[in-house]
């Protein structure tokens, strides 16, 4: 199997886990001069699609009114290789370790309001789960000052480097080399990885195949 398609994840699942969790993508539209206008948005994955919410006005709504056609990015670094994980001297070795996931699609935005009260819920739901607000309801004003972007997908991939291409032997080198270096985000990433921290070290409880 070619490296690429073992860094292609194939569980929907855990695309779909990944989303609900990242708190930032990027929506890409055409310009009226043909060029991409890239901009992160928070967003919420809900019933297949994605929803931000925006200003009434500005650039990517006018671009979305002209060309439908945009694509969706969302990603996380994991952890940082540093090269000399491989090699002491070449600086080409080092590396990273992700999850990623692209979707080209359709934007529209929404104009009915039970579907704009749906995204702007579930985004409240997301990004404010301690609560501390009332849900919108039907009549409400704030309906008709925000526009809802709904991104229906027509391709949804995902890609993932966490040391799923490498043998076991070669994975736990890796995983004690970042126990080691020991960063802010080292212990969720060996949990990602497969890996539980114990007192003894680490132990592989699970093969991180996506």
């Amino acid at each position: 199997m070619k490296l690429l398609g073992r860094l292609e994840i194939k569980s929907y699942e855990k695309i779909k886990e990944f989303l609900s969790e990242e708190h930032v993508g990027r929506i890409a539209s055409i310009d009226e001069n043909g060029y991409p206008q890239i901009i992160p948005m928070n967003f919420a994955f809900v019933n297949d699609s994605i929803y931000m919410h925006s200003y009434t006005r500005g650039e990517k709504l006018d671009n979305i009114t002209r060309n439908e056609k945009v694509g969706f990015e969302v990603d996380r670094e994991l952890e940082f290789l540093p090269s000399y994980f491989s090699h002491p001297t070449d600086a080409s070795q080092a590396d990273t370790l992700y999850i990623s996931v692209v979707i080209k699609g359709k934007a529209v935005l929404v104009e009915h309001d039970e579907e704009k009260i749906l995204g702007l819920n579930c985004l409240m739901k997301k990004y404010q789960p301690e609560g501390h607000y009332e849900p919108l309801q039907e009549n409400n004003l704030i309906l008709d000052e925000v526009a809802v972007i709904k991104v229906i997908p027509e391709s949804t991939k995902g890609k993932y480097k966490i040391g799923q291409q490498m043998q076991a032997n070669s994975r736990s080198i890796l995983a004690q080399k970042i126990l080691q270096k020991n960063s802010l985000t080292a212990k969720q990433t060996l949990k990602i990885m497969g890996f539980e921290v114990t007192d003894d070290g680490l132990r592989m409880v699970d093969e991180p195949i996506w």
